[in-house]
């Protein structure tokens, strides 16, 4: 559990920033600025801490609520079929291990 105690800002305040920082892809000094919006005003150092700090454990509970963990490499394989005398566009998506992450056809013109 992430402890906050002691901390000069609040926890959301220190939440969103290590959020945006991962996310996006921002420097310590974007954060800075898109914190300064909010009236706050926090130095890119305490946001390179506070990243260092949280975020191993913001990203262990986030692998949680992953449904499927993807890989990197991927190809895509298109080809065009006839079905029922009509010439469709086929494409699927398969990653590195060949299980299939997306597939779709569309009707194209008759031949």
């Amino acid at each position: 559990m992430m402890n906050f105690s002691g901390k000069q800002f609040p926890k959301e305040v220190i939440l969103m920033s290590v959020r945006w920082y991962l996310v996006y892809p921002l420097s310590y000094r974007n954060v800075e600025e898109l914190i300064g919006d909010w009236n706050i005003e926090v130095d890119h150092a305490s946001l390179q801490r506070w990243v260092t700090e949280y975020s191993p454990y913001l990203q262990s509970q986030v692998r949680k609520y992953l449904k499927r963990n993807f890989k990197r490499i991927w190809r895509l394989d298109e080809t065009y079929i006839k079905v029922k005398g009509k010439w469709c566009y086929q494409y699927r998506i398969v990653d590195k291990d060949g299980n299939t992450i997306n597939s779709c056809y569309a009707v194209g013109r008759n031949n």
